[in-house]
């Protein structure tokens, strides 16, 4: 994602004319690792917006294709609108100053660091943005830096719920459960995904692919034992372990645990399924605008820094939360 960046005209011919490009260098350095560590992408269907919101909906199944008799009619098929989700972009901006007397005195540590911090926040900012979304999914909201930020899938229910609604049939489904994370409980997450049905009760074959845990060192531990032994873990007869060599595993540094917890929560998602019927979606409407421009009042130099973007859920089908004390069900 580039950086547009603009130039006042006060900084022409001025004292700061020379320190702009390295600023400006530093700033895209600092970006392009930032972007190039960043878990969003993995987590979210990207894309780009040229709109005030963005509207996201489906249509449910056909039943498919029936045995006629010899010369029989076509049978006649039939399909609906599904739930819709309509996500509004959200404008961010910070700002940082460069005094004259630090270029006077060339102060480069100074110069280094504050717009090193200022790109650290702005994504920092877009990497807590979106885990507390998806890991505060069991609840419809969450409050992130002040605003109320949806947290609901496309059926307006939260993200992990024990009663996924349909839009054609009473029927109900659930992606949360309590379980604690064993091989066995993976084994059974994996099963209950590929076994979501959409809205016309057709099994869907979700196959889940990648797994997220908080930066917990016991489900850590846990984890890559299960996953990452070609044996099976848990007993001593050295059988095959089926789920070995299958998992992409995502560490997510900003998922807040509660202090009173039981088991530790984590998330299976399947990226294919997630891409095909946007589980998650991230909107970008601008992408981050820098401009550095003299105050006049002051004489320092402001660089200032502008972005729109908004992320949500859709399907909640691409993930299921297991771990959950408060959850109703289990495995």
């Amino acid at each position: 994602m580039s950086i547009t960046f603009s130039k006042g005209s006060g900084l022409n011919n001025s004292v700061y004319g020379a320190s702009y490009e390295p600023i400006k260098m530093m700033i895209e350095k600092k970006a392009e690792a930032f972007e190039n560590k960043s878990i969003i992408p993995h987590i979210f269907c990207m894309d780009r917006s040229e709109n005030f919101a963005e509207k996201i909906t489906s249509v449910t199944s056909m039943d498919g294709f029936s045995p006629v008799d010899e010369g029989g009619a076509f049978p006649v098929d039939s399909w609906q609108e599904g739930f819709s989700k309509t996500l509004t972009h959200m404008t961010f901006k910070d700002q940082f100053t460069i005094t004259e007397e630090m270029v006077d005195d060339a102060k480069t540590i100074d110069l280094k660091r504050k717009p090193a911090a200022f790109v650290q926040g702005y994504y920092r900012m877009r990497e807590q943005f979106g885990s507390a979304l998806l890991t505060n999914g069991t609840s419809s909201s969450v409050t992130f830096r002040g605003k109320k930020l949806d947290t609901t899938a496309a059926d307006g229910l939260s993200l992990f719920n024990s009663a996924h609604k349909s839009i054609t049939k009473s029927d109900t489904q659930s992606n949360l459960f309590s379980d604690a994370f064993s091989a066995e409980t993976l084994a059974k997450l994996e099963t209950a995904m590929q076994n979501f049905t959409d809205d016309n009760g057709n099994i869907l074959g979700v196959t889940p692919d990648t797994i997220i845990i908080p930066n917990e060192a016991t489900i850590k531990k846990s984890v890559f034992s299960v996953i990452g032994a070609d044996k099976d873990p848990s007993t001593s007869n050295n059988g095959f372990n089926y789920l070995y060599g299958r998992w992409t595993v995502i560490i997510d540094p900003y998922w807040i645990l509660d202090s009173d917890r039981t088991n530790t929560p984590f998330i299976l998602m399947s990226k294919t399924y997630n891409e095909d019927s946007i589980g998650g979606i991230w909107f970008d409407r601008k992408p981050l605008q820098v401009e550095a421009d003299k105050d006049p009042n002051t004489w320092n130099m402001v660089w200032r820094g502008r972005a729109r973007f908004s992320a949500g859920f859709n399907d909640w089908r691409a993930f299921a939360m297991a771990g959950y004390d408060d959850a109703d069900d289990t495995l």
